[in-house]
């Protein structure tokens, strides 16, 4: 016969969000075995990433910046607690209810799971022992949680507040009077199972009972973490030794920084670099596996091993890679120095056929993206670049193959972890983002931006620096100017550069009066163009305007 098991309603509650923590814990250690990809809360967020509408994915970059993912998985770690509470909830007057609510999640993390690239059969297992370990937890909570009647035990004691759920026939649930106890409280009358036994509910026995569970899940999504971590594709990377490069970069000049406080610096570290892709997880590649496999529209498909690389000629070469999503002002921008083998060097060797127009490029993750042929064959530094100011690529960064190509934004170039080229046509193959909404094809926009003063600062008046950064990529920045309250524009100075493909820092020295004022940014690039008044969002093709800021002058 079902039992009908009844506890409070926040009892129940409790219960479900213990379950509910056991099951990630133990999905989590398990996960730890046999990979971070196979965890459901990681699987079900990608799932969300893949089938999130363009516009809110562009939402969330905007407002989250590189904290988008850690937003996400929280936010459906929030959503599995509340969801858990409310199986305890309904657990509590049935248990079956509860144990359906579990089997319902799990199913839809096994889902997520199994239409993951790559997936396999023992992917499922993480989440059948969560949901296993769930189901365990939340039924023996609930069972802890009653214990047998003591007869004349006043209500409020160790053996815990009593609730009546009155189970078989000749009860009269209209009428349910009052017994007084030896202090004249009145009590309520204990539990009676369906099976005749009654019951009183014990606060303390179910608080222990959760609190066991938590160090269960605790313990279990800790230990979980620490397996599933980068400690092996760490120690490969920290052993890789990098080749001296046979094309050294052009030596960075004295004036490519003007170290102006506030201002971003010529080269932006590695832990600085901003960071933006579809990986919740990051993909752990081992080095000594790894191969880059070239096909398609070529006469002799490639593939070559990261030891095969490395041999290669190497070349150093200074870029500035920029996000579509960023916008006009925004952080989504770096410049570093990068090493690695010119992607045209190992297409030519593929022998590319005439028509190709395309390159599909898949991460280790699965993600794709389409990057035009002929800017890859202009001569321009595109790289499948093994190293990043200096070190092996971090892991964060790609590591240990990704490609670097100066003057598209990084959805249509910049893919991490790569590991597959298709060359093929525009016309008969789409990458990750085009179906979404964005456009096939993505030149960066000629941008500019104020780092100094900062946006709603309070300066003093008198003699004060503006300075900030500029881009155009493969094209060059050729001027900067800088206007205040809408007034004339003025020509700002310019840092070295030393080449067309990077950022160049510039500097403005204005009289500050007292009052509110309105500073603007424009660049022209060396093709003459200035880049345009006319805001526009990033989508689909990235953002335009001028950086206009406020500050304030006493």
């Amino acid at each position: 016969m079902q039992r009908n098991i009844s506890v409070p309603g926040w009892a129940g509650a409790l219960a479900g969000l213990t379950a509910g923590g056991v099951a990630l814990g133990l999905a989590q250690l398990v996960a730890g075995l046999f990979g971070p990809q196979t965890s459901p809360v990681i699987a079900v967020g990608d799932g969300v990433v893949d089938l999130t509408p363009a516009p809110v994915k562009d939402f969330a970059i905007t407002t989250f910046g590189e904290n988008d993912k850690t937003v996400l998985v929280w936010g459906v770690l929030v959503l599995l607690a509340v969801v858990a509470a409310v199986i305890g909830v309904l657990a509590r007057r049935r248990l079956a209810y509860g144990m359906a609510g579990l089997a319902a999640f799990a199913v839809v993390g096994l889902v997520a799971v199994v239409t993951r690239p790559g997936a396999s059969v023992v992917d499922v297992l993480p989440t059948l022992a969560g949901a296993a370990g769930g189901m365990w937890t939340l039924a023996w909570l609930l069972r802890r949680a009653t214990v047998p009647a003591v007869s004349g035990a006043p209500s409020g004691q160790d053996r815990g507040e009593a609730v009546m759920r009155a189970s078989g026939e000749g009860r009269d649930d209209g009428e349910r009077p009052a017994v007084t106890g030896a202090g004249g409280e009145a009590e309520r009358p204990a539990v009676v199972r369906a099976s005749g036994e009654a019951q009183t509910f014990d606060r303390r026995r179910l608080l222990t009972g959760v609190a066991g569970g938590l160090v269960v899940a605790g313990v279990g999504a800790v230990v979980g973490s620490r397996l599933a971590g980068s400690r092996a594709v760490d120690l490969a990377r920290v052993n890789v030794a990098l080749p001296a490069p046979a094309t050294p970069a052009k030596p960075i000049p004295a004036g490519a920084d003007l170290r102006i406080g506030g201002l971003s610096s010529f080269i932006t570290p590695n832990r600085d670099f901003y960071r933006v892709d579809t990986a919740l997880v990051l993909p752990q590649v081992d080095p000594g596996t790894w191969t880059l496999r070239i096909h398609g529209m070529v006469d002799r498909p490639v593939e070559i091993t990261y030891a095969d690389l490395l041999r290669m000629p190497l070349t150093e070469a200074d870029v500035t890679l920029t996000c579509v999503s960023n916008e006009v002002g925004g952080r989504l921008v770096g410049n570093a120095r990068w090493l690695g083998v010119h992607m045209s060097e190992i297409l030519r060797r593929a022998g590319l056929h005439a028509d190709a127009d395309m390159l599909l490029s898949t991460s280790a993750d699965g993600f794709t993206c389409g990057t035009p042929v002929d800017v890859v064959m202009d001569g321009r530094e595109a790289l499948f670049a093994v190293a990043m100011n200096g070190e092996p690529l971090p892991v964060e960064h790609g590591f240990p193959v990704r490609q670097v190509v100066p003057g598209l934004y990084g959805y249509v170039s910049a893919t991490k972890w790569v590991v597959d080229v298709k060359v093929t046509r525009f016309d008969r193959d789409e990458a990750y983002w085009t179906p979404r909404g964005w456009a096939a094809k993505a030149p960066i926009k000629t941008q500019s931006r104020i780092d100094v003063p900062s946006s709603g600062a309070s300066l003093k008046r008198g003699r004060t620096t503006i300075a900030g950064v500029a881009w155009a990529q493969h094209k060059g920045v050729a001027a900067v100017e800088v206007r205040v309250d809408g007034g004339a524009w003025r020509e700002a100075r310019l840092a070295d550069v030393p080449g067309p493909d990077t950022w160049r820092q510039w500097s403005l020295d204005w009289d500050a009066t007292p009052g509110s004022h309105t500073l603007q940014v424009r660049a022209t690039d060396t093709t003459g163009y200035t880049q345009t008044e006319q805001e526009a969002p990033p989508a689909p093709d990235g953002a335009t305007g001028w950086h206009t800021i406020t500050v304030s002058v006493a």
